[in-house]
């Protein structure tokens, strides 16, 4: 394990491979590396003959952070990528792959810094735009949930069907310090994915890979950035077995580009 010091934070990255195109793998909101692997969602580890940066973004896994919810609202988190990444492959573009809280940061860092990028990789998109306000008003409930009765009350409190796609793999706890934890969910509330007509300018690449019967990362998400880039493919994923599809999907897709 390395880390990365930013401003208050230290982020917690290792690389696999010595050899091939470079490709960063993110994660979404209160995950990391480990849950991800746990969840069946570490699909930029199945991509063979490359070179994979892998990192918690702060506050969640190894990495450390601040109780303030400035430092975990989006943008933020790909000023974070993006410094990263100009460490570890200093003027490469890479192949950046995340679901949820990882596309939403590729896509403010790839409208900052285009051609760090050679082609996105957006998984389950989060809510955005009209229907991000309501997600946010229940980020903002949860965090009074944990400074008041705790994380096991704000788990609990999760009572929502999953996805018919994941429904086989371990639900998981926050991996995020519990200290954090209200600060983190305050700066996902006050977050949303850059305007449309901004993301219609990004000419990468991209693979958009969703799911379905999730109101945290509906369709409509999917299906609008897909129409907005120009250069997109969507593959929705409606049963396990669709699901395990995706690594094979964004190795073709990542290796097509080199």
């Amino acid at each position: 394990m390395s880390l990365f010091s930013v401003p208050g934070a230290r982020i917690s990255f290792d690389v696999v491979g010595d050899d091939g195109p470079a490709v960063v793998a993110l994660h979404g909101l209160t995950s990391s590396r480990r849950r991800e692997e746990l969840m069946q969602l570490d699909v930029a580890n199945h991509v063979p003959g490359v070179r994979l940066l892998r990192y918690d973004a702060r506050g969640h896994g190894r990495s450390t952070g601040r109780a303030r919810p400035e430092d975990y609202r989006w943008p933020r988190l790909a000023e974070d990528l993006l410094a990263l990444v100009d460490d570890v492959f200093p003027g490469e573009s890479v192949h950046g792959v995340g679901p949820s809280m990882g596309t939403a940061t590729l896509l403010h860092a790839a409208l900052s810094r285009p051609d760090r990028f050679r082609t996105l990789t957006l998984m389950v998109p989060p809510t955005a735009w009209a229907s991000r306000r309501a997600r946010a008003a229940g980020y903002e409930e949860a965090a009074s949930l944990v400074e008041t009765e705790g994380v096991a009350a704000f788990v609990g409190a999760d009572d929502a069907p999953r996805p018919p796609a994941v429904a086989h793999t371990p639900v998981g706890v926050p991996d995020v310090p519990t200290g954090l934890l209200p600060a983190v969910m305050r700066g996902a509330a006050s977050s949303d994915l850059p305007r449309p007509q901004v993301v219609a300018t990004i000419r990468v690449p991209t693979l958009v890979l969703a799911w379905t019967h999730d109101e945290g990362h509906p369709l409509s998400t999917a299906e609008t950035l897909t129409s907005l880039l120009p250069d997109t493919t969507l593959r929705i994923a409606e049963t396990p077995d669709d699901l395990a599809t995706w690594p094979s999907l964004v190795a073709r897709h990542v290796l097509a580009q080199g």
